[in-house]
């Protein structure tokens, strides 16, 4: 009998993949931001993010 592919499996590591990659551009984003606000005058900060 052949081997089924494991579905779940595969969703899972894409999904994990993607939230990698979701966390790595928030943290560039981040960082960007930090740099931007040491550049120049202190701004004020936004604690409710903007963004979902």
């Amino acid at each position: 009998m052949a081997r089924r592919p494991n579905y779940g499996f595969e969703k899972r590591q894409k999904e994990m993949l993607k939230q990698q990659k979701k966390d790595e551009k928030e943290e560039r984003k981040r960082a960007r931001k930090a740099e931007e606000q040491s550049g120049d005058a202190p701004a004020e900060t936004d604690d409710a993010g903007g963004e979902g």
